[in-house]
């Protein structure tokens, strides 16, 4: 067993943190521009807090930064910022164009890249790549402004700014000694012909409150220590437990250390109101100090006695064409005399255990490359881990800071006063998506598993927690409205995080399995009740259809006032059924009583497989025998219907939903096995769609599909057709056939989209019309 895996290991029952978790890459890239964030009156998120504002303002909900970590509940952070003398600002957030800048949605335009890291983080690798020319803030603006859909997003690398490689490579890693020890080198390269200076700031800041006897108690000052290093000594020893949590949370005296020829910097943590809406400012020390000091030379910026609630170590130097310099500082909550002398050890000897860790990971005969982005990939994962604080009642309220307008409640969230979040969530990306995604954490689950599946089962947990699941049973999407509808996957991910467990470790979960049925038959009452309008087991909404990939925008309401009806819908109330019904066998093992629930799952699937070929409702049908495939169907007021021949993953949907039971298997489970045969005979014009019985082996088994083996086979035809839906490298979002010809409904067209996409549906920054989808491939 490596070190990292007995770090995952070891049991500390007297702390209600798992202390190699305290602290991490839990900091956003992103803050400004957050939904959180915005106490508008209409909802224009990018407007009310935006990147120019950020430096100034300091932020309700939490910190963003370069390459930062926090602790558990984001006290205390720490991050980096940059400065080449030529920018008009210091780089401590990474800039990116809002929606209504770009030509293909919200786009961060940086160069950065997660290197390394480790489930405890007890090692993380990060690089930023820093132009030594000004940074072209506007030009980025201006002329991605003025492409449209068509033309092709334009780039940082496209300025020319890194010509002749003038730029700098920035390395940060982190290293824990202990959970309160960390260890922190910076190493920078000067890549280009010329000699070039920079200025380098590891940051500390705590987090800011609103609650002013909290924020009070909370400081950061310069005290004599070392010898042999400068240190900031950053406490909240005096500050009151945090209501939320319902432990005593505080760090104590946390001592930041850096080599002797920086120079301190401290300030506070709060919004510059003069310069952001020309109020008088509560203390003349605030968020944005530094940049008025480093840049214009204010002295008067930043604080004369030494302390704040905000601090900087600023080193300023020149590096020579190709030459290097390293930076040595620690964190940790001891006073040391010489606490800089064994950083780069405990560098090394994390990093080789790292090694370690990834060489029992990876599969015994992949190839050095395949090693490789099978290692990055996870360590982006889990570098976007992050803090994630909303509390959605609180913000609808707003507070003396952050006053509300009228009429703000309506705008999104109002059903959502209960959800509250202190949480370490995965987020889908830190700076584009920093926000937890309902379906695209379920499928995180599953990577993170690889390395760490108690944290993966916790993810998959809190969205079913009664602090965010809503008391209706329905999972929350994502803050930009929690009401909206992503497709189920939570109950296939339970279930297949079970079986990970089971085969890796031997471990049968029953309780997480359990607990996770429950809340999951709560969330499928909801999906019935609320998406079946019709009660015809034919599901039609907003965003369960994936995105943009239909003709229609289904957010906005179908055309004639008529409902579309989908076999994607539909498809994955399928598989959400058929997971609940091994849930169910799992769980009947042990105790009988789940055998009904079993039986009450596997009817409902049938249910919705006859549905699906054939209602009674309608006239015509998502399944179309001419063409072989499901198409969706537009059904309006008057009772006419309208079949949509768009050939996409909507109709490839249904084959996820397919499971075999063995008469061996059977004969377990007596009372199932019953109502099973008895609907075999019982309901024959149900079940002849959705069940199909085989011999293999000189055994009996019975295949559960929504569609009969000659359907199936006309689906796959088309799916394995490179002409459609099959390349290279995974299954397209949308057939090839419309590169050539789009198809035109009501108005709207649809066409291949391989790239960046040219419907502005959601935002313009998805697309579901050509690429691959890795989770749905």
């Amino acid at each position: 067993m490596t070190q990292e895996e007995k770090r995952l290991q070891e049991k500390h029952p007297d702390s209600p943190i798992f202390p190699w978790y305290k602290w991490g890459p839990y900091v956003a890239e992103r803050s400004w521009g957050t939904v959180r964030e915005d106490y508008s009156r209409t909802g224009d998120v990018w407007s009310y807090c935006s990147y120019d504002m950020a430096k100034s303002k300091a932020y309700r909900w939490g910190e963003d930064g370069i390459a930062g970590i926090c602790d558990r509940f984001q006290i205390l952070a720490l991050s980096f910022a940059f400065w080449n003398e030529q920018d008009r600002e210091l780089k401590e957030r990474l800039f990116g164009l809002n929606p209504s800048q770009a030509n293909h949605g919200e786009d961060v335009k940086e160069y950065y890249y997660y290197l390394d890291n480790t489930p405890t983080h007890s090692y993380m690798r990060y690089l930023y790549k820093y132009p030594q020319r000004a940074f072209p803030y506007e030009h980025l603006i201006q002329e991605n402004n003025r492409r449209d859909k068509m033309d092709r997003e334009y780039e940082l690398l496209d300025t020319g700014l890194f010509h002749e490689n003038r730029y700098f490579d920035i390395f940060i890693e982190y290293a824990k000694n202990t959970p309160e020890d960390i260890a922190i080198r910076v190493e920078v390269f000067n890549r280009g012909p010329e000699p070039a200076p920079l200025h380098l700031l590891p940051q500390l800041v705590f987090r800011k409150s609103f609650d002013a006897a909290l924020d009070a108690e909370s400081s950061i000052r310069l005290e004599k220590i070392s010898e042999k290093a400068l240190t900031c000594v950053c406490s909240d020893l005096h500050r009151e437990a945090m209501e939320v949590v319902g432990f005593d949370y505080r760090l104590g005296d946390r001592y930041f250390y850096g080599s002797l020829e920086g120079e301190p910097l401290f300030t506070n943590n709060e919004t510059n109101q003069k310069l952001l809406i020309g109020k008088h400012n509560t203390t003349p020390y605030v968020k944005d100090a530094f940049h008025h000091y480093i840049l214009r030379r204010e002295k008067e910026a930043i604080h004369p006695e030494n302390k704040g609630t905000k601090a900087a170590l600023h080193y300023s130097f020149t590096l020579g064409p190709q030459q290097s310099r390293t930076f040595l500082f620690r964190l940790c909550n001891k006073k040391e005399e010489d606490p800089l002398k064994d950083v780069e050890a405990i560098c090394y000897l994390r990093k080789q255990e790292a090694d370690a860790f990834y060489a029992n990971i990876h599969p015994k005969n992949a190839t050095e490359d395949e090693r490789n982005i099978q290692r990055q990939a996870l360590s982006g994962l889990l570098w976007n881990k992050q803090f994630y604080y909303f509390d959605v009642g609180k913000w609808l309220k707003g507070d003396a800071e952050h006053a509300v307008p009228q009429g703000r409640e309506d705008i999104r969230n109002k059903h959502w006063k209960h959800l509250l979040s202190m949480r370490v969530l995965s987020m889908p990306d830190k700076w584009e998506y920093p926000w937890f995604a309902a379906w695209d954490l379920a499928f995180h689950t599953i990577a993170l598993a690889l390395v760490d599946i108690a944290f993966a089962k916790e993810q998959l947990w809190l969205l079913l927690f009664d602090q965010f699941q809503h008391p209706n049973g329905q999972i929350p999407a994502y803050e930009w409205e929690f009401s909206e509808m992503n497709p189920p996957v939570q109950a296939w991910a339970a279930l297949r995080l079970y079986h990970m467990e089971s085969v890796k470790k031997g471990i049968k979960d029953k309780a997480f399995l359990k607990k996770c049925f429950h809340k999951l038959m709560l969330n499928f009452t909801w999906w019935v009740n609320k998406v079946d309008a019709s009660g015809n087991n034919v599901f039609e909404g907003g965003f369960l259809g994936l995105d943009n990939i239909t003709v229609i925008d289904r957010s906005t309401g179908v055309p004639g006032g008529g409902k579309l009806e989908q076999s994607d819908g539909t498809g994955w109330m399928g598989m959400f059924c058929l997971c609940l019904m091994r849930m169910a066998l799992e769980l009947a093992a042990e105790d009988g009583v789940y055998e009904v629930m079993a039986t009450k799952f596997f009817e409902h699937y049938v249910y919705i497989a006859a549905a699906l070929h054939c209602s009674e409702a309608r006239e015509v049908q998502i399944w179309n025998p001419e063409q072989g495939f499901f198409y969706d169907v537009l059904s309006f007021p008057n009772g006419t219907h309208q079949q949509i021949f768009v050939r996409s993953l909507i109709g490839i949907i249904p084959t996820y939903a397919m499971d075999a039971l063995t008469e061996e298997e059977l004969k377990k489970f007596p009372e199932f096995s019953r109502n099973f045969h008895w609907f075999l005979k019982h309901r024959k014009n149900l079940v002849d769609s959705c069940i199909t019985s085989l011999e293999v082996g000189g055994k009996k088994k019975y295949l559960l599909s929504l569609m009969n083996i000659f359907q199936l086979k006309k689906v796959l035809e088309k799916v394995w057709n490179p002409s459609e839906f099959r390349s290279e490298y995974g299954l397209r979002s949308l057939s090839k056939m419309y590169e050539k010809n789009p198809y035109v409904f009501l108005g709207s067209s649809i066409s291949y989209e391989p790239g960046e996409a040219i419907s502005t549906l959601k935002g313009g920054n998805s697309n579901w019309r050509g690429p691959i989808w890795m989770p749905t491939s």
